[in-house]
């Protein structure tokens, strides 16, 4: 079973919702992928925080099998910090307020151990500092990287570099629509396949997930959650649950990216059932297997 490594932001969330809302909460993108893969693997989290990061926050991420010798606390600074209010529909929302704080000006320095990770994950963040890290990594079997709208408006060129040299790239349907100016999502799909990573993963949120690959194009729709609580974090969950599994894996299959695919799915519909990490919490890895086989249930006739 392999180690996973993820490279990203540890952030205070301030959420709205239709359902309630949470004042400075456990959350940030490491964090939300961290928690999910650590259902499969063990995972290697590399991140920052300020002063005000609570003890207790980071002990809650290491009663999971995740090593946090990578969270850096940096003194005199304070934590990244969003605030956000989600609509009606829970698919769109809006950004209330940002503080760059500590991740303004981070800089990730790897471990030696960190440095002989297989599988990594850069999750979302400017492409400049997801290239840094990858030029870290001594011989990695599997990267796979996040993006966002605002780095493939302002950093398009170090985003293109990066993705000629990923293994995989996870985005959502509006950020692979803006990328490659196709409205239609299976062109979109093959067209980032063609700037360089072997595979791409679309997300469409509430709609499931498309696969690219040179072999195999995959749809699968999301698990039908009937309490969508809060969306935060559902990408980042869908791609720890994915690499996860894949990290557990003896082989890196095509079988075994199908089910790495549906246990994305299925953690990250867990993670939207509750705010921050709470849902989470409250599962373990028997608790995703049994809803795998009512989600199996769904494509038998």
């Amino acid at each position: 079973m392999e180690q996973v490594l993820v490279v990203g932001s540890v952030a205070f969330d301030s959420v709205q919702t239709p359902w309630g809302s949470c004042e400075r909460v456990m959350g940030g993108s490491a964090v939300y992928f961290a928690y999910a893969a650590s259902f499969f693997s063990p995972v290697a989290l590399v991140g920052a925080v300020g002063e005000d990061w609570p003890d207790e926050f980071t002990q809650i991420l290491q009663q999971q099998p995740i090593d946090t010798s990578g969270l850096c606390r940096i003194p005199g600074k304070k934590t990244f910090m969003w605030r956000g209010k989600y609509k009606a529909n829970l698919n769109e929302r809006e950004t209330l307020e940002v503080h760059l704080n500590v991740l303004g000006e981070f800089q990730p320095r790897l471990s030696p151990e960190q440095r002989r990770s297989r599988i990594a994950f850069l999750a979302n963040g400017s492409p400049r500092t997801q290239l840094a890290v990858l030029e870290q990594l001594d011989n990695p079997a599997l990267v796979v990287a996040d993006t966002m709208d605002l780095w493939i408006r302002e950093e398009s060129d170090l985003l293109r570099e990066l993705l000629r040299r990923l293994d995989g790239v996870v985005l959502n349907d509006g950020e692979a629509k803006l990328l490659t100016q196709e409205e239609n999502l299976v062109l979109a799909g093959q067209r980032i396949r063609a700037m360089g990573p072997r595979f791409v993963v679309i997300k469409k949120g509430e709609h499931g997930a498309l696969y690219f690959s040179e072999r195999d194009t995959i749809a699968l729709p999301a698990y039908p959650t009937a309490r969508v609580v809060d969306p935060t974090g559902a990408g980042d969950s869908f791609a720890g649950g994915m690499l996860g599994y894949l990290a557990s894996c003896e082989q890196l299959t095509s079988q075994e990216f199908r089910r790495a695919l549906v246990y994305g799915t299925l953690v990250a519909s867990f993670v939207v059932e509750d705010f921050s990490l709470d849902r989470l919490r409250q599962i373990d890895r028997s608790t995703i297997d049994k809803r795998l086989e009512t989600y199996r249930s769904m494509f038998q006739f």
